[in-house]
Formats: C-alpha cells, sequence, structure tokens
C-alpha cells in the first residue's frame, strides 16, 4: 500500500465526511441502498467492459474492485479511509490490485490510465468542487480513456438537516454518532449537460430504480 496526499484543511465538511466512512468502514456493507436497479447498474458495467489499466477512486471496501477484476489487467484503488482500504485489501488478495490512501482533493496521478471508474462518489463531491473533481479524472486518463461511474440521487428526509436546496446532509453510523456529509441530488439529464459543458463526452441514464450511470470520454 502506498499514501499521499491529506485532507485538505479548509474544507471542514469533507474532513467530517471522511470521518464518517472511517467511522462506517467496518459496517458500510450494512448502509448499501436496498433498491431497484442495481441489476441494470451491473449490465451496463459489464458492457462497458472496464479493461486494461484501471483507476478506482473512492474505492471504499472494495465491492465495486472484485467487479473490476473480472475485466481488469490490474487496479489501483484510491481512498481516504485507511479502515476501508484493509478491509478491501482484505476481501480481494490479488496482486493486480495496488491501494492508494489520500484524499482525492488532495491527490495527482504519477500515471494515466485506461479507465476511470468510481461508485457512488460523483453525488459526495460539493459542486464548487466539480470542475476541479472533473479536472483530476482527465489527467488521470490516457488519450483514448473512457470514465464509468454509477451514483443514486437518494435522500431521506431525516438527512436534510439543511433542507432540499442544500447539498449538506446527516447520516449516522449504526451506533447513532452523527456526521456530515456531501450529497447532491443529480439529475441525469443536468449531470449529462454540465460534463458536456466541460467537454465530456458521457451519456448518464437513469435505471429503473434511484441509480443511474454514467459512461463515455473526454472530447479529443
Amino acid at each position: 500500500m502506498r499514501e499521499a496526499g491529506a485532507s485538505d484543511p479548509a474544507q471542514p465538511l469533507l474532513a467530517e465526511q471522511i470521518a464518517y466512512y472511517r467511522a462506517i468502514a467496518a459496517e458500510y456493507d450494512d448502509h448499501a441502498l436496498r433498491e431497484p436497479g442495481g441489476e441494470e447498474l451491473l449490465a451496463a458495467f459489464d458492457s462497458f467492459a472496464p479493461t486494461g489499466q484501471v483507476l478506482e477512486l473512492a474505492c471504499g471496501s472494495g465491492l465495486w474492485t472484485v467487479e473490476l477484476l473480472r475485466h481488469a489487467d490490474a487496479v489501483t484503488g484510491v481512498d481516504a479511509a485507511p479502515e476501508m482500504i484493509a478491509i478491501a485489501a482484505a476481501r480481494l488478495d490479488d496482486p493486480r490490485v495496488d491501494f492508494i490512501q489520500a484524499d482525492i482533493f488532495a491527490w495527482r496521478p504519477e500515471r494515466r490510465y485506461d479507465v476511470v471508474f468510481f461508485s457512488f462518489w460523483l453525488s459526495h463531491v460539493p459542486m464548487e468542487l466539480f470542475e476541479r473533481f472533473w479536472r483530476l479524472v482527465a489527467d488521470c486518463l490516457l488519450p483514448s480513456g473512457r470514465a464509468f461511474f454509477v451514483d443514486d440521487a437518494h435522500r431521506t428526509p431525516e438527512e436534510l438537516i439543511e433542507g432540499e436546496a442544500s447539498s449538506t446532509i446527516r447520516r449516522r453510523t449504526k451506533g447513532g454518532t452523527p456526521f456530515r456529509a456531501v450529497k447532491v441530488p443529480h439529475r441525469p439529464e443536468d449531470l449529462e449537460r454540465r460534463l458536456d459543458e466541460l467537454g465530456w463526452r458521457i451519456a448518464v441514464t437513469q435505471t429503473s430504480g434511484p441509480f443511474f450511470w454514467g459512461a463515455g470520454t473526454a472530447a479529443t
């Protein structure tokens, strides 16, 4: 495992979000959204076929890393939570996987990849950092590279501590400890338009449930 970067001290909300995911690492799988559409995500993922050298941003506990390894030659997983990486490493124990512990907003790649993948992460990127994040994705891709992501816009009324217009929510561990986090309720058509304005050619598709996926490339 290699380490890089650090949490941005100017972003207390993001630091609290990292603390939340560190706190729930052992119970993360229990927090997964159990709604229709998961099979559609996996079918779209397999159709996309993330082959070659793959970078997974916010890899978490490795649930999707397992799926990536069905297609990829090698996977580099980046996550800010060492507890998540420890779980992912124990789950996989595969020489084709390399993990980097890093705050994604502070990290910079040392190489470029055929595919950049992230699951249920884009909605945790504040809108004021949206363009910066996608510049990072572009910096991580080879000229012929591709991007694929999955996400949802699900937020419960109890989470909306600042109202529906705010992307700041509050989530709790199973033990009840509260943490603030970011949850941007992207709509596929709006997300596709924003990406187009940044020069990306990504189609964003809604499932029959709350999930959506995006697949495509940066503009040449």
